[in-house]
Formats: C-alpha cells, sequence, structure tokens
C-alpha cells in the first residue's frame, strides 16, 4: 500500500467493512488462546477436556473481554459434536426447545450435542429450569458464559450438573502479546499494513484496557483506522494517538454484581488492617466508577464502631461527620471528608472489644434461656411497683464512693466485655 492507493482501497486494506478486528483475531485453536493458565495451562482439567474433545457441562464466569465467547469457539473447532449458539438476551423458550429437539434427534443416532449459551444470567428461572432434564440426560452439553457470579444467577440443579471457570482479567503482558499477534498477523489482523507501533503506544493501551481483550483490540484497531499514512506508506502509532483512541479508562465495576462486592470487601479489610494506601485506592474505584458514596460512608461508619471500636472513639466521630459531610455538601467536594474519614480510621488503633461483646450477648439470647430482670433493678416509678417488690434493696451507685458499687445486674454472671 502507498499514497496513490485509492481510498476505498486503502480502507478495505485496513478492514473497514469486515468483521471487527477483536472478533477475526479470536483463536482458533488452544494453542492460539492467550491467558487464562490458571484453567487452560498445560495438563489442567479443562485444557485436557478439549483436547481429547471430553468437554462436560461447564460455566464460564468472569468479566467482559476475558475470553469467554472465545474458548467457546476453540471448543467448536476441536469438537467432532454438533454445535449450537444462543444468546440469552434473546433467545427465548421457543429457541431453546427447538435446539434441543434437534440435539434429541442427534443423540439417537449418536451424535452429541454442545449448547453455547452466552450471558445465561439473563435468563429466568423458568427459562433455566427448560434447559435442567436434558442436561440432566445427556442430550446437551450445556456451557453457558456469564460476566456474573453463576452461584448468584444460575439455578442450583444447573449448578449441581456443571463445572464452574472463573476467567480472570488478562495481565498487561497477555494483552501485549494479542496487540502484537494482531499486528503481524496478515490473514486475520493487520499484518498486510505497514504498521509502526512507537515505544510506549501499545503498552498504553494494554494498560489501559484493565484486562479486557476485546477492549484492547478494538482501541489499536481505532488507532489504525484513524491515522493517515506517512509519506512513506506507514502508520505510526504513538503514545498519543493510543491516548485518543483508548480514551477514559473505564474501570471494571458493576455496581450489583461481583466487583461491587469484592471492592467493598477490599476496601473494608484494608481499613481493619491499616493498610491506607490501599483503603484509599478502593475508595478511589468506588468514587471513579460512581458508586454511591453514601453506601461507602455506611461501611467507614461501620468499621469505624466494629474494627476500631473503643481503642479510639474519635473514629466513630469522623465517620458520622463523613456522612453527615456527603448530605450536606454533596460530591464531589465531599470526597475529601471521606478520604480523611478512611485514612483516620485505617491508622487508628484497632479493637473488636464492642463488636464481639454484642455478639456474643446476641448468641447467648438466642440459644439460651432468657434471664429474668432481677427484682430490685426492676422499674419501681408506678403504683402498686412496691407491693411487687419491685426495686427493693437496690442501691444507688452514687451513693458510694466512686459512684460504684457491687450488686446482682445479672442472674447469672455472664463476660461479655473482655477488655
Amino acid at each position: 500500500m502507498d499514497l496513490f492507493n485509492k481510498p476505498e482501497e486503502i480502507s478495505e486494506a485496513r478492514g473497514s467493512g469486515k468483521d471487527p478486528l477483536a472478533y477475526r483475531m479470536s483463536p482458533k485453536t488452544i494453542e492460539e488462546y492467550v491467558g487464562q493458565e490458571h484453567i487452560l495451562g498445560q495438563g489442567k482439567l479443562l485444557r485436557r477436556a478439549i483436547e481429547a474433545d471430553r468437554i462436560t457441562s461447564i460455566i464460564l464466569y468472569g468479566p467482559p473481554g476475558t475470553g469467554k465467547t472465545a474458548l467457546a469457539r476453540v471448543i467448536a473447532n476441536k469438537t467432532n459434536a454438533y454445535f449450537e449458539w444462543l444468546n440469552a438476551a434473546t433467545a427465548g423458550l421457543e429457541e431453546i426447545r427447538k435446539v434441543i429437539k434437534k440435539a434429541r434427534a442427534q443423540k439417537s443416532s449418536g451424535g452429541r450435542t454442545i449448547l453455547f449459551l452466552d450471558e445465561i444470567h439473563r435468563f429466568n428461572k423458568l427459562q433455566q429450569d427448560a434447559l435442567l432434564p436434558d442436561v440432566e440426560e445427556g442430550n446437551i452439553t450445556l456451557i453457558a458464559a456469564t460476566v456474573e457470579n453463576p452461584f448468584f444467577y444460575v439455578n442450583s440443579a444447573l449448578l449441581s450438573r456443571s463445572q464452574v471457570f472463573e476467567l480472570k482479567p488478562l495481565s498487561r503482558e497477555g494483552l501485549l502479546l494479542i496487540l502484537k499477534n494482531a499486528l503481524a498477523d496478515k490473514e486475520r489482523g493487520l499484518g498486510s499494513l505497514k504498521i509502526i507501533a512507537k515505544e510506549g503506544g501499545l503498552e498504553h493501551i494494554a494498560k489501559m484496557s484493565d484486562g479486557d481483550a476485546r477492549k484492547a483490540l478494538s482501541a489499536l484497531e481505532i488507532a489504525v483506522l484513524t491515522t493517515q499514512p506517512d509519506e512513506k506508506g506507514e502508520i505510526v502509532i504513538t503514545k498519543e494517538t493510543a491516548e485518543e483512541s483508548i480514551q477514559k479508562k473505564a474501570v471494571v465495576y458493576d455496581k450489583k454484581g461481583d466487583q461491587h462486592y469484592d471492592t467493598i470487601s477490599a476496601f473494608i479489610k484494608s481499613m481493619r488492617g491499616s493498610d491506607p494506601d490501599a483503603a484509599i485506592y478502593y475508595l478511589a474505584k468506588m468514587l471513579y466508577a460512581g458508586e454511591d458514596p453514601r453506601f461507602i460512608a455506611r461501611r467507614v461508619v461501620i468499621c469505624a464502631a466494629e474494627d476500631v471500636g473503643l481503642k479510639d472513639p474519635m473514629a466513630l466521630v469522623l465517620a458520622i461527620s463523613a456522612l453527615k459531610a456527603i448530605e450536606f455538601v454533596g460530591m464531589p467536594e465531599a470526597r475529601i471528608p471521606l478520604a480523611e474519614a478512611v485514612i483516620y480510621i485505617t491508622n487508628a488503633p484497632k479493637g473488636n472489644t464492642a463488636y464481639m461483646a454484642i455478639e456474643e450477648a446476641l448468641k447467648d439470647i438466642a440459644s439460651e434461656e432468657t434471664m429474668e430482670v432481677p427484682d430490685h433493678l426492676k422499674g419501681s416509678n408506678y403504683p402498686g411497683a412496691e407491693k411487687l417488690g419491685h426495686g427493693e434493696g437496690y442501691k444507688y451507685p452514687h451513693d458510694y464512693p466512686e459512684g460504684k458499687v457491687e450488686q446482682e445486674y445479672l442472674k447469672k454472671k455472664k463476660k461479655y466485655y473482655k477488655p
């Protein structure tokens, strides 16, 4: 390709009008697949099952762009079974029944059917139940994919008949390899073009893609499609080009799913573990992703009471103040008092005596016979209380030195507060 090519020829060479680069570069074999070594490394169960064409029902679970659908394509290319594709976002019961009817016919003639069901979390209970008998009988082998935790969104009956494999976000090194493969591949990728990737360009795309191969390849494709060749006919991808192509980093964070619970868990545990840098990082991640700051502040209040407690009661005061600041000042300024409270609580001495005391007392209330209030502690400020003996013999602590006096406060001696 040179500067005298017609515009339509340049456009065609760059892949315009064809399938997206991310789709074209989807691996065809297990050897081409990048990442997920924890489940697909040499000798791993899933890899052995794919290579032997002995796949059983599985659920692939992980963030977008980690290779769930790509892995299904690898299996489809490898298997001798019939392979059916459905997307739960568009398929209904009628489509399920058609696939199952065909699968039963194929089984009767000795064939196997694998059904790949993308976004299974979008299926309701009735739709998932429709799959169950045929999965149970072996009429279909189910490969389901989801970005949501299947233990929350998939029927327990289907879960018990499937193996769950969690796919992790791809490493920066893995994404770099995928990008370089796309630049080198002349058949499916961009190898037919003269592309020069300057230092820092691909690295920036890999860094900002947050483990998402689809996002990385899409950014590379945009960079190539929107960059004019220079006088040598070369398309030069600089770091500045990469920054324009990927734009703002999209944080992987679902406010109702796994990322929500995992991040808030890490946030609380970082405060409890006295690591202010980690706590602030997770705070920033949640705020950047649009998490409700009041939800965060409530967790900060709980941490101040549960994990700092009586070691530094001022922690709870600051936590409540941060919550009030969110309501009074609003975002984005309220991020500052929120960060102040987080750092204070993280650095404060830790003690859970109050938390343990109430937990143990509640446990006793739930499991033991409830103790009656001693007569001398019962209320006596009403007519007839004296006749019942209520309040009789009560010792008023302020009448004694240091405002303290020994008397029975519980029928049975208990030790809940343990300094």
